[in-house]
């Protein structure tokens, strides 16, 4: 079996299951339960691609379980957060809403679409590892591995100390800044991209191994410039205003650094 298979099964599957899923947060009139559904679907695509792959099972088994609790992870993260903190429709779409108008419904309809496609598209890790043959792990898939464990603990110990300061009452409008939030304003979002780093170095090792790279180069470019910082850091100063700033001004954006002294 070729690469060509798995991935037009997860495409089809993918933008058939996104279809239902809009005509569900049509009904419910909330659009945001996309981003619940998109961090599910990577691991229902890892499995995929770990049943259908020609790949030494051992291989398969580890990528899709690394993949599989990534995924679950972020997703129910995000469900949690959604239910308790943001049971209404997140800012991102309500904004999406003023700006496209009339045609919000048709333009939101490709929108779940290309979720879908996303998710093929950034999965190529997890396709290119299931498809190796070797009946042993390398170096890169030890170290990828190991990345992972130290990427995505580093990633629940974020939230876990973001989730400590706003049940805190003396941090209610203040901006969190202990523990790991101290050293970076997004750690949360650096170990992410060093979670998609760790299944490329995974994947390297594989045939053609290195077009892997377009997912972590893809999530950073989102992180930094698209979805991540930019839309998180205007919400934190419309809300939090010269503190937010303040906080700018001594704390590193993305990669954890001791903070700056400042006036």
């Amino acid at each position: 079996m070729n690469a060509v298979e798995p991935l037009l099964w997860a495409l089809g599957g993918l933008m058939a299951g996104f279809a239902l899923l809009y005509l569900f947060a049509r009904r419910i009139d909330n659009y945001g339960i996309v981003d619940i559904a998109w961090s599910y679907a990577f691991g229902a695509v890892a499995l995929l691609y770990a049943f259908l792959g020609p790949g030494w099972p051992v291989r398969r088994a580890l990528i899709a379980t690394l993949a599989l609790i990534w995924s679950l992870r972020l997703g129910t993260h995000l469900l949690v957060r959604i239910v308790r903190h943001h049971p209404t429709e997140d800012s991102r779409y309500q904004q999406l809403r003023r700006d496209w108008g009339a045609a919000f419904r048709w333009k939101m309809a490709g929108f779940f679409q290309l979720q879908a496609a996303s998710v093929v598209f950034l999965s190529a890790p997890f396709l290119l590892a299931t498809l190796n043959p070797a009946p042993a792990l390398g170096p890169g898939e030890t170290a990828g591995t190991v990345l992972w464990l130290i990427a995505i603990s580093g990633e629940a110990l974020a939230d876990a100390q973001l989730a400590a300061c706003r049940r805190d009452p003396s941090q209610k409008g203040r901006v969190c800044d202990r523990g790991l939030w101290r050293f970076s304003r997004h750690p949360n979002y650096f170990f992410e991209w060093l979670i998609w780093v760790a299944y490329f170095i995974f994947a390297a090792g594989s045939p053609y191994g290195w077009v892997a790279v377009v997912s972590p180069a893809c999530i950073l470019g989102l992180l930094l410039r698209v979805t991540g910082i930019p839309m998180t850091e205007a919400q934190s100063i419309h809300s939090k205003g010269d503190a937010y700033r303040a906080y700018q001004r001594r704390t590193s954006a993305f990669v954890p650094w001791f903070p700056r002294k400042t006036p």
